[in-house]
């Protein structure tokens, strides 16, 4: 029993470490907008008014 115990907790280990080894290749920096892109304001999501259920 404790054998398998072991050896689950180091295949889970592994498992781990093979998914965050970075597969994809070398870590890039992100591309930044052009100033005008960034600048302004941005409103997203919902509005309700009134009484609402859900049936």
């Amino acid at each position: 029993m404790r054998n398998t115990l072991i050896v689950v907790v180091v295949l889970v280990i592994v498992v781990a470490l093979l998914a965050s080894c970075g597969v994809d290749g070398a870590p890039q920096r992100p591309v930044e907008k052009p100033l005008q892109q960034r600048v302004g304001v941005t409103v997203s999501g919902d509005a309700t008014v009134g009484v609402v259920a859900d049936l």
